[in-house]
């Protein structure tokens, strides 16, 4: 059973989407939402991001829209490192410190702002050592930062009893053309 759910994709960039109106986001949330009720009505109890922007900012978005419903459900945001926003426009450094704040436990992993790519890798072993499953938006078709934490989570549920989930773009096409009908009525 997944008690202990993380969730992970792609970032903005790396799939073109640089404005908040795009409409790529609902359709993301729609299939995360999905996703989510069903683990949300097999016991799912925490959900674990580590709160970069794109896929996990939703996430913890659909999470909050959810925990109306559900107020049992409870997510973390563990970060790699310190100030991990440090860089981005102040609207999404004021959407991620709202994500934060509004968090049920947050912490970062290493005690100190970016220095290496040792601090992703660590992140990720931690996470899989930490969870019981993982959600992936991601298609192998179109390459990103995703592939990485989803061959690690691969290789570990070889040894492991840890459910690798994804949503590909075939499932997102799903849920656009139900959401279409749903517009149609």
């Amino acid at each position: 059973m997944l008690k202990r759910l993380v969730i992970t994709g792609y970032k903005q960039h790396e799939l073109g989407i640089f404005d908040e109106k795009n409409p790529g986001i609902r359709i993301i949330k729609k299939a995360l939402e999905n996703q989510l009720r069903m683990l949300i009505d097999e016991g799912l109890e925490w959900v674990i991001l580590s709160g970069q922007l794109g896929v996990e900012i939703w996430a913890a978005e659909v999470v909050l829209e959810l925990k109306k419903e559900f107020p049992e459900l409870k997510y973390a945001v563990l970060t790699p490192f310190l100030e991990q926003e440090k860089n981005w426009n102040e609207a999404k450094q004021e959407n991620y410190r709202m994500i934060i704040k509004q968090a049920d436990f947050h912490r970062s992993l290493t005690n100190k702002p970016y220095e290496a790519p040792w601090q992703f890798v660590e992140k990720n072993k931690f996470f899989l050592r930490n969870s019981d499953g993982i959600l992936i938006v991601y298609d192998e078709e179109t390459e990103g930062s995703p592939k990485f934490i989803k061959k690690e989570a691969e290789r570990y549920a070889e040894k492991a009893d840890y459910a690798v989930l994804t949503i590909t773009g075939d499932d997102l096409r799903v849920v656009t053309e139900e959401e279409q009908m749903d517009e149609w009525g």
